[in-house]
């Protein structure tokens, strides 16, 4: 009789259940703008105090009606040279290319200064 040997296997399969699953980071551009202005495209108001975003089209992918879009209120966590900010996606960003994002101002001012204007952001879905 040939013993076979599992414990490769089993270190494997432990190895990987033991450390935690990656989230997936994206990287773009961040900007800021005046939520208030208009009704997002997840059909609500909201104003320049809120910690909100407005991801970009291409990742939004809103379908016929983008209040019914899966990604409507979801939590997204964004890092720049402040520190990092968890913000509720509201609307989408149409002119914005895949990775950028566009934070309200009060959101804005948690990651970087209002003067900074546009910069270089990494960002998750939480």
């Amino acid at each position: 009789m040939v013993a076979v040997k599992f414990i490769p296997l089993l270190t494997l399969v432990a190895a990987a259940l033991a450390s935690p699953l990656q989230k997936r980071n994206y990287h773009g551009q961040v900007t800021y703008y005046h939520p208030e202005v208009d009704i997002g495209s997840c059909g609500k108001f909201h104003d320049g105090d809120a910690m909100v975003v407005a991801i970009n089209a291409p990742q939004m992918a809103n379908g016929a009606n983008p209040n019914t879009n899966s990604k409507c209120f979801r939590t997204i966590r964004a890092y720049g040279p402040k520190g990092h900010v968890d913000v509720k996606v509201v609307d989408t960003c149409a002119p914005c290319s895949h990775g950028d994002i566009d934070l309200s101002p009060a959101a804005f001012q948690k990651i970087a200064d209002l003067e900074e204007g546009r910069l270089d952001v990494e960002w998750h879905w939480l």
